[in-house]
């Protein structure tokens, strides 16, 4: 009997990525500035920005050595923080002796101009080399901050300076030209190579970052020249410079973010405050004109966190307990030298599949959620992960594999060891600022965290007591106050109501405005620039 033959034909069906519409919220206050970053409406990061925020990632400032320590190879340096800031030897970089004596001349007014193609460098420093050769007691030295005060540190610094742009990060006192390892094309590499060869001017280095792949010699010459004109600045402010000042300063931190992601994946920024609309829009119409439309400045009645329901998301994302949608859910605990967090299945093992099934669905489930964790709160240092234990080697490497793609979205630098024979994984984040931390608990609203309990009919008359206080001995023209939903509408109910009483008897208009966040007893008197007024 003839067999016959059957063909079979394999089609490769090309992988689309999945479109996430990404979103910035951002809203201001008085004291601070706060940027949320959206996918698909969740919430993946979240930045603050004090409105004083002095010694920011970034910034440049004229310092002055305190102490040289041999024993620890570094020095502490004035730069005007409470706590001396530290700066290690590798922290110098190799042609610091060139930016010392760029800095003496520059104090003395003897530098002709900001260029560098004909300033003379000095000889690179020896990697192995001891600081007490380089540097002495009362020595001004320009140093940036590389991380903020921390706790009771006071800030990392380096003296290898970098002034970064969109596409390139300019780099003094140095020759080389460097590419984003992240750009994989080899040909692209080279072409970027040699275009930023040609154009970059002497006496200067420059990193390529990941950004300017694909991108035209025009839009690279005008970011490079952008950062000539901020070296050219820092060399002004030089002369006139006083030791713990700061001589040039990074850009605000929402720029900052706008420059380092946004791409065609944005599809709207809403901001609720004129001002930084108008510093929005007008940066963005100068990196991206054509991504200027899709910044909106927010005119609704509820808070703009409100209604985008981040508000929400930060109470639930924010708690030692984070749930996650199949009924597991992680325990998140801060030590003094580590962060640690625990895996729960919940009521996930009473699912009908094995234990090794539902323990790999919610390992792989809880990755995703952790990596998001991870640059929600911009934790750093150690993390260690205790996932639900599994015993198949295939499963742990399924699960390795899901942590290090969910976390390939962060751009803070990071290191994923592998699962260890306990099952668990650890990490180290880069960690450049404090760590994000939001109170989720609130008080009791009976006894305001006291034990004790107060009458809840005697909250108005606080209020009127210091609504008195604020108005005939603070003499405030503006008054605002913010209270829980349920207090609201008791103020503004009947007729006439409270706040129309308050009115005919202080000749002022207090608005009331609801904050969901608030607990029920709680309130908060703020003036025209929505400043809480200290009573």
């Amino acid at each position: 009997m003839a067999r016959g033959l059957i063909g079979f034909v394999f089609i490769r069906i090309p992988y689309t990525k999945k479109f996430v519409n990404k979103e910035l919220v951002i809203t201001a206050t008085g004291s601070e500035v706060v940027i949320a970053q959206l996918e698909d409406r969740r919430l993946t990061d979240l930045n603050r920005e004090k409105s004083n925020n002095n010694f920011a990632v970034g910034d440049i400032y004229l310092g002055r050595v305190k102490k040289v320590m041999p024993g620890l190879n570094a020095a502490f340096v004035d730069v005007g923080y409470e706590k001396d800031a530290f700066l290690h030897y590798l922290d110098l970089g190799p042609q610091v002796q060139s930016l010392l004596k760029f800095i003496q001349q520059g104090q003395a007014n003897k530098l002709a101009n900001s260029s560098l193609a004909d300033f003379t460098n000095e000889a690179d420093i020896r990697k192995d080399g001891k600081i007490s050769n380089v540097l002495s007691n009362n020595t001004n030295i320009l140093v940036q901050i590389a991380k903020e005060p921390i706790s009771t540190k006071g800030p990392r610094i380096s003296s290898e300076l970098s002034l970064a742009g969109r596409y390139l990060v300019l780099v003094p006192f140095s020759d080389k030209v460097s590419v984003s390892q992240k750009i994989k094309d080899s040909e692209e590499k080279n072409r970027l190579k040699r275009l930023i060869q040609s154009i970059r001017p002497k006496g200067f280095g420059v990193i390529i970052r990941t950004v300017a792949a694909n991108k035209k010699v025009a839009e690279l010459d005008q970011d490079l020249n952008e950062l000539v004109q901020r070296w050219q600045q820092l060399v002004e402010n030089l002369p006139t410079a006083q030791p713990k000042s700061k001589v040039l300063g990074e850009i605000r931190r929402t720029s900052a973010l706008l420059r380092d992601v946004l791409n065609d994946s944005y599809q709207s920024i809403t901001v609720d405050d004129q001002s930084i609309y108008n510093e929005v829009r007008s940066y963005i119409s100068h990196i991206a004109p054509d991504k200027e439309k899709i910044v909106k400045l927010y005119k609704g009645k509820e808070s703009v966190f409100e209604e985008f329901g981040i508000d929400r998301q930060i109470k639930a994302a924010f708690g030692q307990n984070v749930s996650l949608k199949s009924g597991a859910y992680l325990i998140v605990q801060h030590t003094e030298a580590m962060h640690v967090i625990d895996v729960n299945s919940g009521h996930r093992n009473r699912s009908d599949n094995d234990q090794e099934t539902n323990a790999l669905d919610t390992n792989l489930e809880a990755a995703v959620e952790i990596s998001r964790q991870l640059r929600l709160r911009d934790m750093g240092g150690i993390i260690v992960i205790d996932f639900i234990d599994m015993h198949s080697p295939i499963n742990r490497k399924l699960l390795f594999d899901k942590l290090r793609e969910a976390m390939s979205q962060d751009r803070a630098k990071h290191t994923i060891l592998p699962p260890s024979k306990f099952g668990l994984i650890q990490i180290t984040r880069q960690r450049v600022r404090p760590e994000m931390v939001i109170e989720t608990l609130e008080k009791c609203p009976s006894c305001n965290g006291t034990g004790e309990v107060q009458s809840s009919m005697l909250i108005t008359d606080d209020i009127e007591n210091n609504l008195r206080y604020i108005v005939t001995e603070q003499n405030q023209k503006g008054v605002k106050l913010w209270v829980n939903p349920y207090l609201e509408a008791f103020i503004k109910k009947g007729f006439p109501s409270m706040q129309m009483r308050w009115f005919l008897k202080y000749k002022i208009w207090v608005n009331v405005k609801a904050v969901p966040s608030y607990h029920f007893l709680e309130y908060h008197f703020l003036n025209n620039q929505e400043e809480e007024i200290k009573l």
